[in-house]
């Protein structure tokens, strides 16, 4: 049996549990998630979600929750993060490390460690799908997504600036004049100034609750998700596991903003 427990944001889980099927299929073993509902991601999984038959996910409200501690204290071996990536080369655990682990493991981490694009298990709960093509029917014939990242990433900060990503897309309009963007951003401000730069050429989620640690605010940035997801191709941020995760859902194409040749 493999325990995982999935760190951090949306997008970093996703590739977690992705990266834990991958392992548990490898040893033919049960896979079990210990979803942990907290400040940065405080929404049940299934109100995210459809209910996914092959892995059992676990809604886990606090660390000190009975049923994590006895997942946790029966295992043979438990591993953290930083054993992870102690054990990992480009996003794959080492076969020497694979073939010591003993059963139950119990894996705690934000990082991926086995490379999947099989996206299957999410599907979105029927009404967020309703909401998220009532905004892709709005498309039209091109429609680019960007991903600005601010307030709690200064890496994505200092890398990916406002002009940056302004260049990048005055560039889509002089080659392709009827594009139009969905922009998925968590700065009202940087909003404001692109819909002043392009008028009329930006399309977002204007009633969008920003705050992670409510269940609306992790809906509408599960539409974000999808909705950059289903575009043709997407401007994003630095250091984003969100940029990551749109372009990979889909395999659209990904540009980097502030990454040379960009």
């Amino acid at each position: 049996m493999l325990i995982i427990q999935p760190s951090g944001g949306l997008c970093n889980r996703m590739r977690v549990i992705n990266s834990a099927w991958e392992l548990a299929k490898k040893r033919k073993e049960r896979l079990i998630v210990l979803w942990y509902l907290c400040p940065e991601l405080n929404c049940p999984f299934e109100a995210l979600f459809q209910p996914v038959k092959e892995i059992r996910i676990i809604n886990i409200r606090s660390l000190k929750d009975p049923r994590k501690l006895f997942y946790q204290l029966t295992a043979r071996q438990r591993f953290g993060n930083d054993d992870i990536l102690e054990h990992k080369t480009d996003g794959v655990l080492h076969e020497d490390f694979f073939e010591s682990l003993k059963n139950p493991v119990y894996l705690f981490t934000w990082e991926h460690f086995y490379p999947s694009h099989d996206y299957h298990f999410y599907v979105p709960v029927a009404s967020l799908q309703e909401r998220i093509d009532r905004f892709t029917a709005s498309f039209g014939k091109r429609c680019v997504g960007v991903h600005i990242r601010r307030t709690d990433n200064t890496i994505s900060m200092g890398k990916s600036t406002t002009e940056q990503f302004v260049a990048l897309m005055k560039r889509e309009l002089l080659t392709h004049p009827e594009t139009c963007f969905f922009l998925a951003t968590d700065d009202s401000r940087e909003e404001a100034l692109l819909r002043k730069t392009f008028p009329g050429r930006i399309i977002s989620n204007e009633l969008r609750v920003a705050d992670r640690n409510s269940i609306e605010g992790m809906h509408d940035a599960l539409i974000d998700l999808y909705c950059l997801a289903a575009t043709e191709k997407l401007i994003g941020s630095y250091w984003s596991s969100f940029t990551d995760i749109a372009a990979d859902m889909r395999g659209i194409e990904k540009v980097i903003a502030g990454e040379a040749g960009s």
